[in-house]
């Protein structure tokens, strides 16, 4: 007797907005508790956001708080795509946000990208990014944050399509 099992994505682009929310969420409370990025700078970070995941070119998105002068990251929040999950539904947005306005502190995203993104070719990823609303940059950030202690928080999810997010202090 043989068994065979087949996975599909089921997903559309309204479950990655939807899954996307709780990042949404969490991104703008991050903004405010901190007080360093202002809600109209949040609104082009997400706009990148999602039309990068939308694409499926994002693979992770990190918000980190750093020293400045140093750039050392002092906490960081990093949020895992996952096309192939399994889970449906998400967890309520908005836990695990202890985040605070720290002085001499400021905020940066730094995104990810898939390996369909690095398959683009050089006039591909120039003409893509003339969507977006940010130029973005390069970082010299180690996002493992191998200095932190990490703990998993919320998964958030829709028809299979899932952003893990781990926090790191």
């Amino acid at each position: 007797m043989y068994g065979t099992t087949t996975k599909t994505s089921t997903y559309t682009v309204l479950d990655i907005r939807r899954t996307f929310e709780g990042c949404e969420v969490d991104i703008r409370t991050i903004a405010r508790r901190t007080g360093k990025w202002s809600m109209e700078y949040v609104d082009k970070i997400f706009h990148d956001i999602l039309i990068l995941a939308e694409s499926e070119y994002l693979y992770s998105v990190d918000i980190t708080l750093l020293e400045d002068g140093t750039n050392k990251v002092l906490r960081a929040s990093k949020f895992v795509v996952n096309s192939l999950g399994t889970t449906t539904e998400s967890e309520r947005a908005g836990k695990n946000n202890d985040w605070t306005d720290l002085s001499n502190t400021h905020l940066s995203v730094i995104l990810s990208y898939t390996s369909k993104w690095n398959s683009l070719s050089e006039d591909q990823r120039i003409h893509f990014q003339n969507k977006l609303k940010i130029l973005w940059t390069p970082s010299q950030i180690d996002n493992s944050f191998p200095h932190l202690s990490n703990s998993n928080a919320q998964l958030y999810a829709s028809k299979g399509y899932e952003l893990q997010k781990t926090n790191f202090k």
